[in-house]
Parts: structure tokens; C-alpha cells; sequence
């Protein structure tokens, strides 16, 4: 059985061929390619919980009304939470590169939008490069955020290395 192969009833189960969707090489992603996230609705136990984690305890992200005195209408989810949903992991792009991904290489990103609790977001990467490197190639991509009324709330690039 090829590990693009499913197993049946007349097989023996191998989890280390059981991919998700059939793996692809460097060589074989084109540019314009998305790879989409299932959207994502966040609550107030997102953010306590990211807030938890990251230590970040500016009151900006959890205290209504000091985020009403500063000109927001409730309190802004951290952007590193936003920005979290653009990781490969997040979408379905590692399942089709399979075991060649060697490491993610840079990250950038614009934050153009408030998120607040509630917001329900739509986060994707489409190639914009592909650049040989010998035995390795560096993907370029465009990673978008959306939100549920179609704004773009965040806007960004990553670079990842992976095997030819």
C-alpha cells in the first residue's frame, strides 16, 4: 500500500499511512494555492486563556471599561491570538506537505482590525512565491485574516523551508 492509499477491511492498519490528504513535494505547490482554516469563533475563555498563557495583562484585553475609555466598544483580543490562527498547523497546509517541511522560517503581519470577543474568524495562506534552493525551496505566503462581516483584520507573510 502507497501512502497515498486508504486502508480497508482487507489490510493491516498502519497509521504511518493514513494521511489525511495525499502528500506533495516543494515541486509540486503553484503559486495562487490557499490553504484555509476552519473558521473560529472566540469567547471571553479564548482570551482569559491566551491571556493566561501569554502573561500579557494589560487591561486593553480584559476590562470593558478601560478599553471603552481608550475608544474601543469592548475589549481587543491580543494580536499574537490572532496572528496564532495564520500558523501552518492551523490549516490544512502541513497535511499536504507532508514529512518535507523543515522549518518556519519568518513571519510578518499588519493587525488592521480590532477583534473583540464574539468575531468569528476566516484565516487562510495563499503561495505567493516558490523559491528553489537546491535540495530545499522557501515557500512564500500571504496569510490573510477575515472576520465574519468580510474586514480584513489581519494581513501578513510566511516563509517556510521545505525539502525538494
Amino acid at each position: 500500500m502507497t501512502t497515498d492509499q486508504q486502508p480497508n477491511d482487507a489490510d493491516v492498519f498502519n497509521p504511518d499511512v493514513f494521511p489525511i490528504v495525499p502528500a506533495r513535494t516543494f515541486d509540486d505547490l503553484e503559486v495562487g494555492e490557499v490553504f484555509r482554516a476552519p473558521s473560529r469563533t472566540l469567547t471571553d475563555a479564548h482570551a482569559a486563556a491566551f491571556q493566561t498563557v501569554s502573561a500579557d495583562n494589560h487591561p486593553i484585553h480584559y476590562d470593558t471599561r478601560y478599553a471603552r475609555r481608550h475608544g474601543h466598544s469592548a475589549p481587543v483580543v491580543h494580536g499574537l491570538q490572532v496572528l496564532a490562527f495564520t500558523a501552518p498547523g492551523a490549516t490544512l497546509f502541513p497535511h499536504f506537505i507532508g514529512d518535507v517541511f523543515v522549518s518556519f522560517l519568518e513571519l510578518s503581519c499588519s493587525f488592521l482590525g480590532e477583534v473583540h470577543s464574539g468575531d468569528t474568524l476566516y484565516p487562510a495562506l495563499t503561495i505567493t512565491a516558490l523559491e528553489p534552493q537546491g535540495e530545499t525551496g522557501v515557500v512564500v505566503t500571504a496569510a490573510t485574516i477575515h472576520n465574519q462581516r468580510g474586514d480584513l483584520v489581519l494581513s501578513g507573510q510566511h516563509k517556510y523551508l521545505l525539502r525538494r
